[in-house]
């Protein structure tokens, strides 16, 4: 039953992706519209279900490391929901899904390298064969096609990105994935609400339903994922969180009208087939 935390996750954040889609696509809603409101509202969301849940949290589990990891990581998430979201109001939402998931191949170099417990050499492979599948999906004409609005999200989350990875990972050797996604969203929203105020102020009252539902949605899924994290390990939770893409493209064409591409396909089911081979054979 291992695969649930990772996949569920997956399913959830898949029709998150579809409703941010959705949201961005209305008029007065920016990305800066998007993140002033959406993390306050994870806030709230992660707070009660901290409450529901009563995770163990001490003031004694914290010393300067973990509070240094902390702040690192919260940043790294600043910055990549900055840059995603001001990417998806302009870009495909497929488009933006694959880009996503190439962080994965640095991603799972730098846990295979940093802890032992990463290294099922299996799994490993399996997860660079569909990163590189989707490599391939986005490769035209000998050159790699990315817009100008998303390669600055497309550089972070190559290089930089997949740190706060490992460093979430060492963080939860400690905390909880509720406790940590608590103090997180709440460093974050302290840096949003200023800084978006008055475009939070203009924003259209029939965005704040889609952004509640979204909200719900993504905060369940992460906190998910985070737990899979902590219990099953990197390589094996980015593994099966693949299956968002999949899931996305498939809504994105029947849903946001987006063209079918045939390698884009190919490349999916590349990645359907590695995770089904990751729960057979171990």
């Amino acid at each position: 039953m291992n695969f649930l935390f990772p996949v569920l996750a997956a399913v959830l954040q898949a029709s998150s992706s579809i409703i941010d889609k959705m949201t961005l696509s209305i008029k007065r809603v920016t990305y800066r519209t998007y993140n002033g409101i959406s993390f306050p509202l994870i806030f709230i969301f992660t707070l009660i279900i901290f409450f529901l849940i009563r995770p163990d949290f001490s003031l004694s589990l914290f010393n300067t490391k973990l509070v240094i990891f902390l702040l690192i990581s919260t940043i790294i998430s600043l910055i990549t929901n900055l840059l995603y979201y001001r990417a998806l109001k302009k870009d495909l939402l497929s488009e933006m899904q694959t880009f996503s998931l190439l962080s994965h191949i640095p991603l799972i170099a730098a846990a295979s390298l940093f802890f032992l417990d990463e290294r099922n050499y299996f799994v490993i492979s399996l997860a660079i064969i569909s990163a590189l599948s989707l490599v391939w999906s986005h490769y035209e004409r000998h050159h790699f096609r990315i817009s100008k609005k998303t390669f600055p999200f497309f550089l972070w989350i190559i290089f930089l990105a997949p740190f706060g990875g490992i460093i979430n990972k060492i963080i939860l050797e400690t905390l909880n994935p509720i406790s940590m996604q608590l103090i997180r969203d709440f460093l974050i929203l302290l840096v949003f609400i200023p800084l978006f105020y008055k475009d939070i102020k203009r924003a259209p009252k029939k965005a704040y339903l889609f952004l509640a539902i979204t909200n719900i949605l993504t905060t369940i899924a992460w906190i998910l994922y985070f737990f899979s994290y902590q219990r099953f390990g990197i390589v094996y939770t980015v593994l099966l969180f693949s299956l968002e893409p999949i899931l996305v493209y498939l809504a994105s064409l029947v849903l946001l009208k987006e063209k079918l591409n045939y390698k884009k396909l190919i490349s999916f089911i590349i990645i359907l087939i590695t995770i089904t081979l990751s729960q057979i054979i171990k």
